[in-house]
């Protein structure tokens, strides 16, 4: 009897992640698959929805929308600091990253998108916000999640 994605299995995957215009961002396949709780809310909810139901063997594509993926981007998230802000940088520079704690006590990864003399705007929204995801999946395994794994909310 071969199992099948559902809330409290543990499924190990490959995938190839790429944009719309067929830009590779992110791959298992030269490394180890991705391995998740499903239901646990570990991943993208779209690449979640889309695997319920797979089992093992499965080879499928699809196309998950900003809402569904890492959200659209928020303009709040968007702001411009004084270069203040970084001391002890020497050199800040477009596309650097920094975390920063969050309100939660969380950390962001805050990216710097432009620096104007002492003006720089710096974003706090994921890198993949706002995109399309286009995912190409292989279900690799699926087994039941330990009580552990489900209390925890995570595999171990």
């Amino acid at each position: 009897m071969s199992l099948t994605i559902a809330d409290g299995m543990v499924v190990s995957t490959h995938y190839t992640l790429t944009d719309d215009d067929a830009n590779v961002l992110d791959s298992t396949i030269e490394s180890e698959p991705m391995v998740y709780l499903h239901g646990a809310e570990n991943i993208i909810p779209g690449l979640e929805d889309a695997l319920a139901g797979k089992t093992v063997g499965d080879k499928f594509n699809v196309s998950i929308d900003a809402e569904d993926g890492y959200g659209e981007v928020l303009t709040e998230l968007i702001e411009i600091v004084d270069i203040s802000a970084f001391e002890g940088v020497d050199s800040v520079e477009p596309g650097m990253r920094f975390e920063s704690e969050n309100e939660d006590g969380g950390l962001d990864v805050i990216v710097v998108k432009h620096v104007e003399g002492n003006r720089v705007t710096i974003d706090a929204n994921h890198p993949l916000a706002g995109l399309t995801l286009n995912f190409d999946v292989e279900v690799i395994n699926i087994r039941e999640a330990s009580s552990e794994e489900i209390e925890h909310e995570h595999v171990h």
